[in-house]
């Protein structure tokens, strides 16, 4: 393939608002759309053809990291449309790329749906705040948010490291000042270390992901910055313990006091596809340190965190469980989605069957049972994700709608 094809690519790519583009050898390229993989309507990729479109948008370097390790990450910008974060990688000796788009038009809070206290959050003068979820889930467009409210409403210096930069930011009543991992700084660990001497309001790091970074982030919040930064765990107890755990068993009481001392709240999130209309929405868990918390973290009590987060409503706490149960009732998520994505699926089946909503998934898992204490027979469910036609996706959205009305009439 030629330039001129990874172009169009690309433009598809945008027009269409998919998240993500896929080039691998034996197979036509792929979009992810609205969660679901879709291919195009072109010939099936051979090895020479991924190794032209990967040599025509990669750096040298990057080419270079490529042939001497078998992958490499790196991002770029689409004309004005979008830039893309790039990882190409060898598979069974070819080359296959995924390109992640980032959009150039950062959302606000109300569009993703953050906590109203997010914005109190971006005030505060220290502490961590913490981004959630795994990869794809959308930390990174949640962090770009706040960063960008800071810069248009306070005029503060902020520091962000990230491998590699996706979203750019403009100087605006802020001075921000972006440094990618691999080309400015070799890493986070160090990236931090120096930027405790420049002067900064708030320090974005873009991946907590090892000891060295971690220490160095509770570090520069203790000294009095506003420190970002995302952690592969779902829920804000094992966000904790993920913290805590990555310390030797010698320094983890004297963690968790410094944790407890510095922790603002943690942002735990994750995609689902909507149902009622094309696109994505976020389900989250958001827990606020109140004092209660950080006592619970002082005395190692973490799994007594989600009855915190449950009677912290005021403060704008809630499980992830519960996000997802209002988007069900709601009408934009499935039931499937809702399932699959909670931390307790067998509870949220349970949860909906009280409702007198009949769950067919996971029939195999939640049995019932029928005439002489025997399993109900059940069809197979339809697997999760499994692509719709419009006369399907439409009586979904009918068939949503009568349940809510059902459910209403109930409450």
């Amino acid at each position: 393939m030629s330039t001129i094809q990874i172009d169009r690519l690309l433009e598809t790519c945008v027009r269409r608002g998919a998240s993500d583009l896929h080039l691998a050898v034996g197979r036509p390229p792929t979009l992810r759309l609205h969660g679901r993989l879709r291919e195009l309507q072109t010939k099936v990729l051979e090895p020479e053809d991924t190794v032209a479109l990967m040599k025509a948008i990669t750096p040298e370097r990057i080419q270079q990291e490529y042939e001497e390790e078998g992958s490499g990450d790196f991002g770029f910008a689409y004309g004005e449309e979008a830039r893309f974060r790039v990882a190409i990688f060898k598979q069974k000796g070819c080359c296959s790329l995924v390109l992640r788009r980032i959009p150039n038009k950062i959302m606000t809070f109300e569009q993703i749906g953050l906590p109203k206290m997010a914005e109190q959050i971006c005030r505060r003068p220290r502490g961590i705040f913490l981004v959630t979820g795994p990869t794809g889930s959308g930390k990174t467009t949640t962090l770009a948010c706040m960063i960008n409210w800071i810069n248009e409403n306070y005029d503060r210096h902020i520091i962000t490291m990230e491998d590699p930069i996706e979203y750019y930011h403009k100087h605006k009543k802020s001075i921000v000042v972006q440094r990618e991992i691999g080309v400015d700084v070799p890493n986070f660990a160090e990236a931090l270390r120096r930027a405790l001497r420049q002067d900064p309001d708030v320090i974005l790091v873009g991946e907590m992901r090892d000891l060295a970074t971690i220490a160095a982030a509770i570090t520069a919040a203790e000294t009095g910055h506003l420190v970002f930064g995302t952690l592969h765990t779902s829920g804000a107890a094992s966000t904790i313990n993920r913290i805590i755990d990555a310390f030797p068993t010698d320094q983890q009481e004297q963690v968790r006091v410094q944790l407890a001392n510095n922790l603002i709240a943690v942002l735990s999130q994750c995609l689902c596809p909507r149902i009622d209309t094309d696109g994505m929405i976020a389900g989250y868990e958001f827990m606020y340190v109140t004092p209660g918390i950080q006592n619970l973290i002082r005395e190692n009590k973490s799994f007594r965190i989600d009855s915190e987060i449950q009677t912290g409503k005021r403060y704008g706490m809630q499980l992830l469980d519960d996000n997802l149960w209002q988007h069900f009732l709601a009408g934009r998520i499935s039931a499937e989605e809702a399932i699959d994505k909670s931390k307790n699926p067998g509870a949220m089946v349970d949860r909906m069957r009280r409702q007198g909503i009949d769950v067919e998934y996971g029939q195999e898992q939640y049995p019932e049972e029928g005439e002489g204490g025997q399993p109900a027979v059940a069809g197979p469910p339809k697997p999760p994700g499994a692509p719709q036609s419009e006369a399907e996706r439409q009586a979904q959205i009918q068939k949503n709608r009568e349940r809510m009305m059902a459910t209403s009439k109930r409450v």
